[in-house]
Order: C-alpha cells, then structure tokens, then sequence
C-alpha cells in the first residue's frame, strides 16, 4: 500500500515505521473474516483493513476525528489478523502507533479520560493488592459490574524453598498476585517438581503493556527500563538462569516485544534484546518437564479439560498446539473447542472495562463454543481471559498450571 507521509511525520521513528508496515497490506480484506469487531459489528472501520485505511488517512495529513479514535479504540488488539494476513502486516505495531497520534491530537470526554488514567495509574499501582483484598472482603455486596472483576479470594499455597542447579527468572506481575496468586505458586511447585528453582527479582512488577496500550508509551517503556534493572544482574553469566519464564501470556507477549520497543534507546536496546531473547512462555518448557512429570505422575485426572488459547498466545507468540499436546502427553484429557478457537474472548487487557459491550457480547459466544465440549474444568494461560471467562460461567476456570500442580500434588 503507497504511502505519502505528511510532512510532519517524514523523517519520523513512527512515520517511517508505519510506513514500512502500510507497505506490506496489499488490502485483499482476509483479515476482515477473522476480525472479532467485525464479525460483531459488520462496519469496514470496525476491522483491521479498515483501521489501517484510517491511520494511513492520518499519517497523510488528515485530521483525525472522534470517530477514527472510537475506531481504534474497539480494536481488541487480539492480532488475529496477523495470523491470516498473507503479507506479514505487522498490525500490532501499526494500531499502537495509529493510536498514539490519533491520541495526541482528539481530546477525550473527561470522565473517559479520567477512567483510562485510573486504569494505567491504578493497575500497576502498589495499592492495586489492598484495593483487591478489600473488593474481596466485600465482593457479595458489590454490583455485578464489579464483581465481575473481582474473583473469590485465593490460597496461594506453599512456595517451594528448594534450591537446584537449574534455574529460571519469572516476572510476578501487577495484578495476578493479587487476584490469583496460586497462579504463581503452582507454577513453581511445578518447575520445582522438574528440578528447576523459580527466582523472583523483587523490583520487576508491570511488564508495561497497561500502559503502553492506554496509550502512554513513556509510562510504559519506563515500566520496561525499570524491569530489565531489576532482571539484569540476575541473568549474567555464572547466574545459572537460563530463562525467563512468564505465566501470563499477555505479558509474555509484551516482555518479547522489549527489544522493540526500546530500539531507539541507546542505552537499554541491547539489553532489551536480550531480555527478549530469553523470554519464555510457561508452555514453552513443557517439552523439557513431561518426561520428568511422567514419572511422577501415576495418572492424570479423569476430568474432561477444554483449552481456551489467549490470543496472546496463539497469535501475538504464534505459540499453537503446545498446551493440549503436552498435557495430552502426561496423560490430561484436555480438547479446544471445535468452533471459532482462534477468535477473542473479549478480555483483551483493559479492553472489558473500556469497552463492555463487546467484551461481554464476546465472551458469551467463547463460552458457548467452550460448553459444547462439556468440559469439567476449563483452562486457559493468561489471567485476564481466565479473570473474564470465570465472570459468565459456573465452570471452573484455571490456568493449565494449577491443573498439573494439583495433579502432582496429589502424587
């Protein structure tokens, strides 16, 4: 696709960007059939052949209006289409970039602005974990709204406090401590159980991407630099850490997004590459764990598991197939549902808050597509499409981890 950049934008790290990516859509519309928005709203503007056009308009010189942002903003950033797109558009990328100068240049509502300000600010928030506790003490009383957001107080558990020769980073993360701590803990009782020891740097917190996809690309790539600090100690040579591990694909995607992000800072790029480098989905480890796991593992529950992949991992990692067949290895007898698996639940970060209409629209029709597997348990790898899923059904909703933990807990 041709593009002539505005003369404020020529030259520029996003024009040129941008123009690179725009380069590649030859616009032949196969994104448009595995957009979520679209299938939903059936308006052009409202999938990713359509949102391209309006941010080509833009880095042309046209103004923006309200509309381009609402637009923008109903993407889901799900990257579905980068899946289908025959060209290898880097959408991902482009809509950060479209939204950013969209952003800088159409004022907000206030109270809009001021509820996304409350989520960037609020999320990687220290007080985060309080604020949760109290929902939690109280969530019968609260409306459904915000119950929604707030599951049933969790036990983390017991922390594994062996030591082994093998040893790997994991990012805690900002909100998944707090809401499912378990999710943590199991995950290194697992790799404990594999003769792997979790290392947890106490000053990473936020991966970024709240930020990041709110639109302040500062505050974000700030939250990235104070990460790689904390990280970089640990992963030198003669540390014994060999990767590191995220448990949440949604910011697995983010942290293998560093080297990115943070290519035009002279003094962070490199080592942000290399933080990319060794970044690790949990689901990539599992073809080391399973023949270790089997020996441990008499036999796998009878239950009936259906997997739902995030969207950050089957198509912003382009990591498919692992979950099922591994734990299908051990012995789990774990599906994904046969109808519209590789669509969006609706989660998408901050987006249920942002956006509930769709959000609630697509995880009514994920779970009505999950129910026709008739599952026990249903699983999935990232916390908010658990945290949004778990708020429409009485299904237990897990991550995979806890399931493989609680079998071998029970060894």
């Amino acid at each position: 696709m041709q593009t002539h950049l505005a003369p404020e934008f020529q030259g520029t790290a996003d024009g040129l960007a941008a123009e690179a990516i725009l380069r590649k859509c030859v616009h032949c519309g196969f994104c448009t059939a595995t957009c979520p928005t679209y299938q939903l709203l059936g308006d052009e503007l409202d999938g990713p052949r359509g949102r391209i056009y309006l941010i080509k308009q833009v880095l042309e010189g046209q103004t923006p209006t309200r509309k381009t942002q609402q637009h923008l903003d109903r993407c889901l950033t799900c990257r579905n289409c980068e899946s289908t797109c025959p060209s290898g558009v880097d959408y991902g990328h482009l809509v950060d970039i479209g939204r950013k100068l969209v952003d800088e240049r159409v004022a907000r509502p206030a109270a809009e602005k001021a509820l996304r300000w409350a989520l960037k600010e609020g999320l990687p928030s220290p007080l985060f974990a309080p604020a949760m506790k109290l929902g939690q003490a109280v969530r019968g009383l609260l409306p459904a709204s915000l119950k929604n957001k707030v599951p049933a107080a969790q036990d983390a558990g017991v922390w594994p406090t062996r030591t082994h020769a093998r040893k790997v980073l994991m990012l805690a993360g900002c909100v998944q401590p707090a809401m499912q701590p378990n999710i943590n803990s199991a995950t290194a009782r697992v790799l404990d159980a594999a003769g792997i020891e979790v290392v947890l740097a106490a000053k990473a917190a936020c991966c970024g991407a709240v930020k990041f996809h709110l639109n302040d690309h500062d505050g974000g790539k700030a939250e990235m630099r104070r990460n790689i600090d904390a990280w970089w100690p640990l992963m030198q040579d003669g540390s014994g850490v060999e990767a590191l591990v995220m448990n949440a694909s949604g910011c697995g995607v983010m942290v293998k997004d560093y080297g990115h992000a943070l290519q035009g800072d002279p003094l962070y790029a490199a080592k942000a590459q290399r933080v990319s480098e060794l970044t690790r989905d949990l689901s990539e480890l599992l073809p080391d764990l399973v023949p270790v796991l089997r020996a441990r593992l008499q036999s796998a529950p009878a239950q009936q598991i259906t997997f739902h992949p995030p969207c950050t991992l089957q198509h912003g990692q382009q990591l498919r197939g692992g979950v099922e067949k591994h734990l299908g290895d051990l012995g789990f007898k774990i599906n994904v549902a046969s109808c519209e698996a590789h669509l969006c639940c609706g989660s998408a970060g901050t987006y249920s808050v942002l956006q509930p209409e769709l959000s609630y629209a697509l995880r009514d029709r994920k779970l009505a597509n999950l129910a026709q597997m008739q599952p026990d348990t249903i699983v999935s790898a990232n916390i908010g499409c658990i945290t949004h899923l778990q708020s429409g059904t009485a299904t237990p909703v897990r991550h995979w981890v806890e399931v493989l933990d609680e079998a071998l807990s029970q060894v």
